[in-house]
Formats: C-alpha cells, structure tokens, sequence
C-alpha cells in the first residue's frame, strides 16, 4: 500500500491494484504535467472550493474514473460537467472497488451553495487512511480515535483550516500511527514551517512523516 503526496491536499493511494486520487489541485499549484498523467480509478473530492475540485472533471474525462463527493456537490458541480459521480453524504460510507470511504464531516465552507465539506475515512490495502480535508479543529474528531487510523492527512495552513496548534492537538484527538500534514505553502497565506509541525507531534508522542510533492511512502 503506497501514498504519494501530489501538493496541497492532493494524494494518490495505491494499493498495486487500484489507484484512488483525492482533490487534485495540479494545474493550478503550478503541475499541469501531473494531471495529465495520473490515471487513478475514482477521484474523491471534499467540497468545492477551486483548489480541491483543481483538475477533477477533466481528469475524470480523460480516464473515466468517477468523482466521489456529496451528493449536493455531485448535482451542483460534476454532473453538470458531464462527470460520472459516486454520491454520498456525511456519515455514508460507497464501497468500491478498492474498498471504502467513509464520509466525515468537516468544519468548513462547502465552496458551493448547499454543498457540505467533508473528509473522508478511507480502508484501502489493510489500512484506514484519515484524509480531513479542509477543517477548522472539532470534538467530532474524538470518535476517529476509536477508528485506529494508520495515517492522518491533516491541514496545517491557518488562515483557511487548522493552524499547526490546532492540528497537533487534532492528533491528540484521533491517535493516528502516523500524521502526514498537508494544506500549508500552497499560498502566502497558509505558509507554514511542517517540520516544526512534524517535531511537535513527536514531543507529544506522536509520529509525522512530512512529503515532499511527487515523494511517496510504502505503508
């Protein structure tokens, strides 16, 4: 089970046969050449501000892997691209090919009218990946420690999401095995230091692994 960390809150889970893409913000963080080559077999998609829908319709054009979102976000965005969509809604889970996902609330703006931000909770290859999406800190996150999650995808921008501060104390929450932050130096706004990130988690007791985008890591 690999995880490859394409920017922002873009990431690839590959489990050797299925490829599963979150929020494919490419083209606009400055990686055309990366939308146009990842060939994943469904896209999920957390809400619709432009920088986590990013390339999503096109790619789900070019490869026929459907999009994953809530309902509300299906009918609002995708569908009126012509996109094949998977729609859920918050605490559903789609079973698929690869496995699950599990829709999870997130605190945050939906980016169209009437579209909720979510997360998702996936199981993929013998493990459960947390990918939060963009969320400010919330107590719903105390019930993802029963959930014995591998790996959280965390944001630590500020500003939009959950600062550093806040993200460390969302890993004291969800007691992942591992914590791997993202959302942070895409803009001005979310610059961030992640390894000063990373360093807190371990003083606390917590493991974080940074990635570079482009760098992968074997679960």
């Amino acid at each position: 089970m690999k995880l490859q960390f394409l920017g922002h809150a873009c990431f690839l889970l590959d489990d050797g046969v299925h490829k599963v893409l979150t929020d494919p913000f490419l083209t606009g963080a400055g990686r055309p050449e990366w939308a146009e080559k990842v060939d994943p077999d469904v896209i999920f998609v957390t809400h619709g501000h432009g920088d986590h829908v990013g390339d999503a319709a096109a790619i789900a054009r070019r490869t026929g892997a459907p999009v994953c979102c809530t309902a509300d976000l299906a009918d609002a965005v995708f569908v009126p691209a012509g996109v094949a969509c998977v729609a859920g809604n918050l605490g559903g889970t789609v079973r698929l090919s690869f496995g699950c996902a599990k829709f999870f609330q997130a605190l945050h703006g939906g980016g169209a009218a009437g579209c909720p931000a979510c997360g998702f909770l996936f199981e993929m290859g013998g493990r459960k990946i947390y990918h939060a999406g963009d969320t400010a800190l919330m107590t719903d996150m105390t019930l993802l420690a029963d959930e014995d999650i591998d790996v959280a995808l965390l944001p630590i921008g500020d500003f939009y999401t959950m600062g550093p501060a806040d993200a460390l104390r969302a890993v004291k929450l969800i007691r992942p095995r591992l914590t791997v932050p993202m959302h942070y130096n895409t803009f001005q706004a979310i610059t961030q230091d992640p390894e000063a990130f990373a360093a807190a988690c371990k003083e606390a007791g917590f493991a974080a692994k940074v990635l570079q985008p482009g760098e992968e890591m074997t679960l």
